[in-house]
C-alpha cells in the first residue's frame, strides 16, 4: 500500500533553524521540498544561503575514517563539537606529517632506484668508474645497443674503427657496454656508433668504486629506505588504530550537524515586522505528521501548517509503500518498473500474488520446487536479497504446481496427479481440433487476468479524476464491457452453451468499440468544453481507425501471450523426460548421477528464462493495462542524532 501523505510548512525564527532540526525533524521522517519551489505564491522569498562550516572538517574525518579497518562496527560515543574539532585538527597535523615524510621517503627511493637502474646493467665491468671519469685522453661512452645492430656493428664496422667496445649485459633485445675511443678520434667514432642506434646512458658522477660496489651500495640505501617507508605506514596505521573511536565518534558528531545544517539548501527566508523567519517544506506520513503536530504544541518559536494532498496543485506527493513483510522482496520489480504515483494503486500484491502463481504454473515441480523455496528463503533470511525472497516465494507454488502435475525431480510416476499431467491432457476445441488442455486453460487465466487490470485502470482512472480512463479508454469501462463480452461468447462457445442474440451481440461489441473510437469528443463533451470535435474531422476519424484497429489488436496478442504459461509447463515436463531417458529411467534403475546432474541444469536454465518470462508478463501484458509507474520516491531527511548534543 501506498502511505498518506500530509504537506508541511514549518516557520519559525531564522536563528532557531538549527534547533528545530535537532530537536524535531530528527525525530520524524520529512522528505524535503525545495521551499521557493513549493511557495511561489508567496512574495518577497530568498534563498537561506549559507556557506556550510563543517564540510572540510567532515571530508577530513571521512577521509580517515575511510582509511580505517573496521570502521562500520564501533559504535560511536558521545563528543561535543568543540572537542571534534580539536581532534580532527591535531588528528590531521599528526596524519599529514606522516604523509609528508612518506612522500620525501618515496621520492628519495624513486631517485635511488632510477640511479641502480642506470648502473645494474655495468655491474660485469670491474673497474673504478671514478678513474675513467678522469680520462683526459681517452673518451668513454656508457650505453646500449640493439642485439640486431651490434651484430653487424660487430661484423662489418668494429676491426675499421680505433675503439675498444667492453660488452656487459646482455639480453635477448639489447647488448648493454662501454666504449673507448682517443679523444682526436671521439667525433668520427660516436658518429659510427649512433648509425648503429647506440643510446648512450650518462652515470652520475657521484658513483664510487666498481658498478658492481655502487650497485650494493645503493641497493643497501634503498633496503633502508623501503624500511622508513614501511616503519612510516606502520605508525599511520598505529595511529589510525589508536584513536579509531576518536574518529568514528568525531565523524558521526560533524557528520549530524553538517546533515542539519544542509537543511538551509531547500529553506527560503521572509522578513516579518522585527526579525527574518525561515520556512521549511516537505512530506510526511500522515501518522508522523500527527505526531510532530502534538510535538510542537507547547513550542512558541515553531508554528506548522498542514495540508492534504488534494490541496497541492503543483507537486504530486513522493510516494512510500508499507506491504507486509512477505511481499517486501516484490517491491523490486515495482521499483525495477517505476514507483507507483501518488494517486495510483500500489500493485506489490498483486504482482507477488501473479508472479508466483504463473511462475509455479510453468514450472511445477514438486522437489525442484522445494529446492527453490529452501533455498531462497534461506538466502533472504541470511543474505537479505530480495531475488532470493521472489524466488522462495516462487518455489512455494512451484510446489503445489508439482502436486498438482504429480511431478517430483521429474518423475511422474511417483506420485499421482491431483488435476492433470500437462504433456498427457487434451481437449477437443471447436474447428480446431485436439489441443493441449493447459494450453486452452492458459489463455482463459489470461482473459480473466486482463479483465482484473481494466478493472484496476478504472479505479486508478477515478482517483486521478480521469473521465477519460475511468469510461472511455481502451481500459476503461469501455473496454472492459467489450472484452468481458468477448470472454462471456468465448466461454459459452467452447462450453456449448447458446449464444446470445444478435441484437445483445451488437450493443456489447459495436456501442462500446464506437465509444472507444469516439473517447476524446466524449470527453470534451463531458467536460463542457467549447470544442468538442477536432477541427480535422478527416484527419481524426483516419487516425481513429488505425488507432481501433491497433486496439483490437492488443487485446488479441495480448491475450495469446499467455499461451506461453502453458507451453512452459510443457516444456519442463518434456526437459525432465529427457533427462530421465538419458538417465536410462525406462529399465527400472536410472543413473543417479545423471539425473542429479539433469535436474541442476534444468533448475537453473529453465528456472532462469521461467523467471524472465513471468516478468515479461507482469511488464508487458499486465502492468501496460492499468500501470504507468510515474512516482517519485520518499526520500526523508536524515539526521543522526546520536552525538549531536
Amino acid at each position: 500500500m501506498i502511505v498518506k501523505m500530509k504537506f508541511l510548512s514549518i516557520t519559525g525564527p531564522k536563528a532557531d533553524i538549527d534547533r528545530v532540526t535537532e530537536k524535531y525533524l530528527s525525530k520524524y521522517e520529512i522528505h524535503l521540498e525545495n521551499a521557493l519551489s513549493e511557495l511561489t505564491q508567496m512574495q518577497n522569498l530568498t534563498p537561506y544561503f549559507e556557506i556550510n562550516p563543517y564540510k572540510d572538517s567532515l571530508n577530513t574525518i571521512t577521509e580517515y575514517c575511510e582509511m580505517l579497518t573496521g570502521s562500520k562496527k564501533i559504535t560511536p560515543r558521545e563528543i561535543s563539537l568543540e572537542d571534534s574539532l580539536t581532534f580532527i585538527e591535531d588528528f590531521d597535523t599528526k596524519m599529514k606529517a606522516l604523509a609528508n615524510d612518506r612522500i620525501a621517503l618515496n621520492e628519495q627511493a624513486s631517485a635511488l632506484q632510477e640511479r641502480l637502474n642506470i648502473i645494474q646493467p655495468f655491474r660485469e665491468f670491474n673497474y673504478d668508474i671514478a678513474s675513467i671519469l678522469d680520462f683526459q685522453f681517452v673518451k668513454y661512452r656508457f650505453g646500449r645497443i640493439e642485439r640486431a645492430y651490434y651484430d653487424k656493428f660487430e661484423r662489418y664496422i668494429y676491426q675499421s674503427l680505433n675503439t675498444v667496445f667492453y660488452r656487459c649485459h646482455v639480453d635477448e633485445q639489447y647488448v648493454w657496454g662501454i666504449y673507448f675511443v682517443p679523444k682526436e678520434q671521439a667525433r668520427k667514432v660516436d658518429a659510427a656508433y649512433s648509425s648503429m642506434h647506440f643510446e648512450r646512458i650518462r652515470i652520475p658522477a657521484d658513483i664510487d668504486g666498481t658498478p658492481e660496489a655502487a650497485y650494493t651500495e645503493l641497493k643497501s640505501q634503498l633496503q633502508e629506505l623501503k624500511a622508513q617507508i614501511s616503519q612510516n605506514k606502520s605508525q599511520q596505521e598505529q595511529l589510525l588504530s589508536d584513536h579509531a573511536m576518536d574518529i568514528v565518534s568525531a565523524r558521526a558528531k560533524i557528520d549530524s550537524l553538517s546533515t542539519g545544517f544542509d537543511v538551509r539548501k531547500v529553506a527560503a527566508c521572509t522578513k516579518g515586522e522585527k526579525d527574518v523567519f525561515y520556512i521549511l517544506c516537505g512530506w510526511m506520513p500522515e501518522d508522523d505528521a500527527q505526531k510532530f503536530q502534538q510535538d510542537i504544541a507547547g513550542d512558541e518559536s515553531l508554528f506548522c501548517i498542514l495540508e492534504d494532498q488534494d490541496h497541492r496543485m503543483y507537486q504530486q506527493p513522493p510516494t512510500k509503500l508499507k506491504n507486509p513483510k512477505i511481499l517486501k522482496p516484490f517491491e523490486m520489480y515495482i521499483r525495477m518498473y517505476g514507483l507507483p504515483a501518488y494517486n495510483e494503486m500500489d500493485p506489490t500484491w498483486f504482482v507477488a500474488i501473479t508472479y508466483s502463481f504463473i511462475f509455479g504454473a510453468m514450472f511445477g515441480d514438486v522437489g525442484q520446487g522445494l529446492v527453490l523455496c529452501i533455498g531462497g528463503l534461506l538466502l533472504y533470511k541470511t543474505k537479505k536479497m530480495d531475488l532470493a525472497g521472489i524466488i522462495g516465494t516462487a518455489g512455494i507454488f512451484s510446489t503445489f504446481f508439482g502436486f498438482m502435475f504429480g511431478s517430483i525431480f521429474g518423475f511422474e510416476d511417483v506420485l499421482p496427479a491431483l488435476w492433470l499431467r500437462p504433456l498427457e491432457s487434451m481437449v477437443t476445441v471447436p474447428f480446431i481440433g485436439k489441443l493441449n488442455t493447459v494450453f486452452i486453460i492458459s489463455i482463459g487465466f489470461g482473459m480473466f487476468i486482463i479483465l482484473i487490470c481494466m478493472v484496476f485502470h478504472i479505479i486508478n482512472g477515478r482517483k486521478a479524476h480521469s473521465i477519460e480512463d475511468t469510461w472511455f479508454d481502451t481500459n476503461a469501462v469501455a473496454g472492459l464491457v467489450f472484452y468481458g463480452a468477448v470472454t462471456a461468447v468465448v466461454f459459452l462457445y467452447m462450453s456449448g452453451h447458446k449464444l446470445p442474440g444478435t441484437a445483445v451481440l451488437i450493443v456489447m461489441f459495436v456501442i462500446p468499440l464506437l465509444v472507444i473510437f469516439m473517447k476524446e469528443p466524449l470527453t470534451h463533451l463531458i467536460m463542457k468544453k467549447s470544442e468538442i470535435m477536432p477541427k480535422q474531422k478527416g484527419m481524426f476519424f483516419v487516425q481513429g481507425f488505425f488507432e481501433l484497429f491497433e486496439v483490437l489488436l492488443s487485446y488479441f496478442s495480448n491475450t495469446l501471450s499467455f499461451v506461453r504459461i502453458g507451453a512452459f509447463a510443457v516444456s519442463h515436463a518434456a526437459m525432465m523426460e529427457v533427462v530421465l531417458m538419458l538417465a536410462g529411467a525406462e529399465s527400472g534403475s536410472p543413473n543417479i548421477i545423471v539425473v542429479v546432474l539433469g535436474n541442476i541444469f534444468v533448475c537453473c536454465m529453465e528456472g532462469l528464462v521461467v523467471g524472465i518470462q513471468v516478468l515479461r508478463l507482469e511488464y508487458y501484458e499486465i502492468f501496460s493495462r492499468f500501470y504507468k509507474g510515474t512516482g517519485r520516491e520518499f526520500q526523508p531527511f536524515q539526521y543522526n542524532k546520536a552525538n549531536s548534543k
